[in-house]
């Protein structure tokens, strides 16, 4: 009897669709058996069925980002951003693919020539995340697919449809169906697929606690290619003067978009003693004034509701921990709607506690600290087992040459927030945020191997020494 995965929207509860929960052996074989004449396929033909997949979302721009909307409850404007960044992946990749894993011919003396050639691993597991149900997993899959493999892919189980609506999407672009195959379920669909046989390797993006888990499970499989994109415990430092009303923006843009639900969201907020109160007053401001809402309501909402209740309940357990542990409450986390996770921007001071968890908190809510000296505002960027993106606010390239120098972090930024990486440059982080295979630009990397040639057109070779005579 077939099972089905409900979806639901996170701002109203309504049901968004019901997907037949499929099977891991199947959707593999499918793949396994597809992937030989896709790997066998000109590069060239590769690219332009890859580019027609942009095309595609172009034209079908508008219903996928509302499905987006409804299943993530991001406001409508980020979806759109969204589908926006799908369609640009394919430029970018293309591009990435010839730089990174293109090939090369040097001349070698004495004849013959040198060649590096890349070639597809195989059949390439990916698992989604929610936040981002369709540029992230299209951030593994259209370099996978450039580089000739065939891939099964499990979206989150919370946002199915979106991913179906992206495997469609590459269908109707002409890859073949066996090539891209959709895996719908839950954790147990999801264990199944990354502990298949016949995969040859996982692309994940989620939670450090999943990707721990992976970690340890291909420890023992070295031919397998893991390549894992987990979380971040951000943090921003603001010293030296700067504008406080665009400090307050670069951290409410960093804190709050997505409803705080990304992995590079600014989620500790270190700041000079003596711009504390001032820098708290602008702060303050600017979160009261942010609209939290459904994604298609008007005025246009800052952010949406978390994924679900399980998120919210998670969000107010830690807020309440913290507070019990001696935090200051500058903004409340509040439900704005009974029985839905709209959740107010929340603000913490957290100078006074001792021992303070090392815990990503996924969604709106911002730690703040005082520091003393630069020195100690870096000791405290630094106190995570994450290591994904930070940044400085401060007019003074002296002060970012230290911060950059200083601060560990795969994405270190200066002015700017520090989510909205650009996809024409690696993201990845170091610590409990990846397993250093960093991700967009560099994604070519671990979706193809190196292979080194010494080549010459005709065998001419001697051997002088050693020899008896």
């Amino acid at each position: 009897m077939t099972q089905f995965l409900p979806t639901y929207e996170p701002a109203t509860g309504a049901l968004i669709s019901e997907l037949p929960i499929g099977d891991a052996d199947r959707e593999v074989a499918a793949a396994r058996a597809a992937w030989p004449a896709w790997a066998m396929t000109p590069l060239a033909e590769r690219i332009e069925t890859l580019r027609r997949f942009a095309g595609i979302v172009r034209s079908r721009a508008d219903g996928f980002a509302d499905l987006i909307a409804h299943e993530t409850g991001k406001p409508l404007w980020e979806a759109k951003t969204e589908v926006d960044t799908v369609i640009a992946k394919v430029a970018i990749s293309i591009t990435a693919q010839a730089e990174r894993a293109g090939e090369r011919f040097t001349d070698q003396p004495g004849g013959g020539r040198m060649a590096l050639r890349h070639r597809p691993h195989g059949v390439l597991a990916v698992l989604g995340p929610y936040n981002f149900p369709a540029h992230l997993p299209n951030g593994h899959i259209v370099p996978a697919l450039l580089a000739g493999n065939a891939v099964v892919f499990k979206p989150s189980e919370k946002t199915p449809a979106t991913g179906a609506f992206l495997v469609e999407c590459y269908h109707a672009a002409g890859v073949p169906e066996g090539v891209v195959r959709l895996l719908i379920g839950g954790p147990d669909q999801g264990r199944a697929l990354a502990g298949h046989d016949a995969i040859d390797g996982l692309l994940f993006t989620g939670s450090a606690r999943t990707g721990l888990a992976l970690n340890r499970q291909f420890a023992e499989r070295p031919e397998k290619i893991l390549a894992l994109e987990m979380g971040g415990n951000n943090p921003i430092i603001v010293w030296d003067d700067p504008d406080l009303d665009a400090a307050a923006a670069l951290i409410v843009q960093s804190a709050y978009t997505t409803a705080g639900q990304r992995c590079t969201a600014g989620r500790r907020l270190i700041v000079e003693d003596r711009l504390f109160d001032p820098l708290m007053a602008a702060l303050t401001r600017l979160t009261d004034r942010l609209i939290v809402g459904a994604p298609h309501d008007e005025p246009a909402p800052f952010m949406g509701p978390v994924i679900d209740h399980d998120a919210a309940e998670m969000l107010e357990v830690a807020f309440a921990t913290l507070v019990g542990m001696g935090a200051t409450v500058l903004r409340p986390l509040e439900r704005i709607a009974q029985g839905l996770p709209l959740l107010t921007p929340a603000i913490l001071d957290v100078s006074a506690v001792v021992d303070r968890p090392d815990d990503e908190l996924f969604g709106p809510v911002l730690q703040v600290s005082r520091a003393s000296d630069f020195a100690d505002a870096i000791s405290q960027a630094n106190a995570t087992r994450y290591g994904l993106s930070a940044s400085l606010i401060s007019p003074s390239a002296k002060r970012y040459e230290q911060f950059w120098s200083g601060i560990r972090a795969g994405i270190v930024n200066w002015n700017r927030p520090t989510n909205g990486a650009a996809s024409s440059a690696p993201f990845g982080g170091i610590g409990w945020s990846g397993n250093h295979r960093p991700s967009a630009y560099y994604a070519a990397d671990y979706c193809a191997y190196p292979v080194a040639s010494a080549e010459n057109e005709s065998a001419a070779a001697t051997i002088a020494i050693g020899l008896r005579g």
